[in-house]
């Protein structure tokens, strides 16, 4: 309800600043100069796309399932066809991503191929033609699930589509979402990794990558709101893939709980580890251990649901990006 109410009042203001500006400006003007941020957009885009090659990649992920891109570049036309055909069918759990993620996708990730400041924007889309089959893991039938479309197959539809740019290794690939508590109280967090390395510049420690943004709450605040104390959170060093330019590395995230709780997580990157380009070392997969109260360390095979008591810990290790460069 949260989500819902916040985007309610982000159209309502939205709405308002429109009328203001029109009625300082007049829609006649407001109308030209939408055109001509959109028209900068795509011209920025088509100088991108004079730039690239064709290319293809297969992504593998976790739960077995694969996202393959190919990108289809007329010079003469100055346009992209960006096509998913051969991606895995939809997915019988809720790893799903709508058309509409596909299509976020895509624009976000050639709006970073600009390299300058412009809004992002409509305009960006215009030279791309997208073709995501239906029913398959891009674009599913409803009724099919998809809370994981957003968080985790979107991140990996970005590194399957910047691996077949050739521009930059894999980012870590997962928000490393990580939602905890009981009847009385709950969190949620998504968790930083390392980037990609590429050329010319290597990957960045401990930061949220592409799909996500979300921040930390201030260690403070959550050991006073919640029966929790925060152990470590660290950068996860040597996670990194090696490289001419290394990866970045991840995160080491460990909670001690003092009250019992269930732990939930949805996360990608365990068992498949974050690619390396032209030579470059993958990244370190994640791991998920409890550390129970007895001293026993146990390892996680990725998504789980755990009930614990109090005194365990869950413990959060992100993974690092790939290496760019022998």
């Amino acid at each position: 309800m949260a989500d819902l109410k916040a985007q309610v009042a982000a159209n309502e203001t939205g709405r308002r600043e429109l009328l203001r500006v029109i009625a300082a400006q007049g829609a006649a003007t407001v109308t030209a100069y939408m055109q001509h941020v959109q028209r900068n957009a795509e011209e920025c885009v088509r100088a991108v796309i004079d730039q690239l090659h064709d290319g293809s990649f297969v992504y593998q992920m976790d739960i077995g399932t694969i996202i393959h891109v190919s990108v289809r570049v007329d010079r003469q036309a100055r346009t992209a066809t960006i096509d998913f055909t051969g991606t895995s069918p939809q997915h019988s759990g809720n790893y799903n991503a709508p058309q509409a993620v596909t299509r976020a996708v895509c624009l976000y990730v050639f709006r970073t191929l600009v390299g300058k400041p412009i809004p992002l924007n409509e305009g960006c889309l215009a030279p791309l033609t997208i073709i995501v089959p239906e029913g398959s893991l891009l674009n599913p039938r409803a009724p099919a699930a998809v809370i994981a479309g957003n968080t985790e197959v979107s991140q990996s539809a970005c590194n399957a589509l910047y691996g077949a740019l050739g521009v930059v290794a894999a980012s870590q690939g997962t928000m490393n979402n990580f939602i905890w508590g009981n009847e009385s109280f709950q969190n949620y967090e998504t968790i930083a990794g390392g980037t990609g390395a590429g050329p010319g510049f290597a990957g960045c420690d401990a930061v949220q990558s592409h799909m996500t943004n979300t921040r930390m709450t201030d260690p403070e605040v959550l050991e006073i709101r919640f029966p929790v104390r925060l152990e470590e959170l660290s950068i996860r060093r040597g996670s990194g893939g090696a490289g001419h330019w290394p990866g970045g590395c991840g995160v080491v995230r460990r909670l001690r709980f003092l009250a019992p709780v269930t732990v939930t997580t949805l996360c990608g990157s365990r068992k498949v580890a974050p690619f390396g380009a032209l030579g470059g070392s993958p990244g370190a997969t994640g791991e998920n251990l409890v550390h129970w109260p007895d001293g026993r360390i146990e390892p996680l095979k990725g998504n789980d649901e755990r009930d614990l008591p109090a005194g365990a810990a869950f413990e959060i290790r992100t993974p690092g990006g790939g290496g760019w460069g022998a």
